[in-house]
């Protein structure tokens, strides 16, 4: 995730109407932009700045002209990633994988860097790479299994539950990237990234994944037909506290925004379930604008020369 932001476009036009121009750069503006890259690499991928393009070996699963590296190269992703965590907790027993095994709340920043360095090794990394990323993700799920509340048994590495977690991200990065991204997305386009994103499903062990965007309609509308999609307390408590995560004050507010445009791409059903109102008016006439600034700030930030180094945390 980190690594795509680092090959963010400096000359986006979000459909905010709100577009930046940044102009030469004088030692003071160069200064504040070196500062805040050096910020959001430490929130983003902890320890050290991600390869830069230039850096990689010869393209691994996909390449510049791949629908993929088009999206994950996007800011946008940074507000894809979190709005898939808050629609990942939609399903209860892969709420209760994470309720029971994962340390979130006392490592709030862990899980975003294992998620970036997933992302970004799959994107762009080389063969090698994207096969150690997919044996690292399904060996970290070999210990994660228990039994939910509602005393159904779970495993992280169940096909379904997989196919879940991966499609609820391949759907929010394309929902940030429809809404604050570079350019606009034609149908060719969008089924091009799924199918894409399904060769990563079928390394990851999932057959069948949506390889079209009807398809990706018809599996989560399939999933909540037979009442498999519900909002559990875990659920909404887990979200409340993704919302109110406790940041550093150069991210707080940032943080923030982002946390809220996430909730307001969320579709309907899941706000309601998860009691998250969203007033229409204000997120059309506030936050989609600020958010959409938001992002083109990052992009500027993170596509700055790499740093030889990122400072301690």
């Amino acid at each position: 995730m980190a690594s795509a932001v680092a090959e963010g476009n400096t000359n986006m036009q979000h459909d905010t109407g709100l577009p930046i121009r940044f102009g030469p750069m004088d030692p003071l503006v160069a200064q504040v932009r070196r500062s805040l890259q050096g910020t959001l690499f430490r929130t983003i991928v902890g320890e050290s700045p991600p390869r830069r393009r230039e850096h990689r070996p010869a393209p691994g699963w996909f390449g510049p002209h791949s629908m993929t590296w088009r999206l994950h190269q996007d800011p946008s992703v940074l507000l894809g990633g979190l709005r898939a965590l808050m629609l990942q907790t939609m399903h209860p027993l892969a709420m209760a994988g994470v309720a029971g095994h994962s340390d979130y709340k006392n490592d709030p920043l862990g899980r975003l860097w294992r998620t970036s360095a997933y992302v970004s090794a799959v994107t762009f990394g080389s063969e090698a790479e994207a096969e150690a990323a997919i044996r690292g993700v399904n060996r970290a799920h070999r210990t994660v299994h228990g039994t939910a509340p509602d005393g159904r048994p779970y495993s992280a590495n169940d096909p379904d539950l997989l196919r879940w977690v991966h499609l609820a991200m391949v759907d929010s990065f394309l929902a940030a990237y429809r809404r604050y991204g570079a350019d606009h997305l034609q149908a060719d386009d969008i089924d091009q990234y799924l199918t894409e994103q399904a060769l990563v499903g079928s390394k990851l062990g999932i057959d069948g994944c949506p390889s079209t965007y009807q398809e990706l309609r018809t599996y989560f509308s399939d999933l909540r037909t037979a009442g498999e999609l519900t909002a559990s307390p875990v659920a909404r408590d887990t979200v409340r506290w993704l919302l109110r995560v406790k940041l550093s004050g150069p991210t707080r507010l940032p943080y923030a925004l982002l946390a809220t445009a996430a909730v307001n791409s969320l579709p309907a059903w899941v706000r309601v379930q998860l009691r998250l109102p969203v007033l229409p008016i204000t997120d059309r006439l506030l936050v989609r604008p600020a958010a959409g600034v938001l992002v083109k700030t990052v992009g500027w930030a993170m596509s700055a020369p790499e740093p030889t180094s990122v400072p301690n945390r």
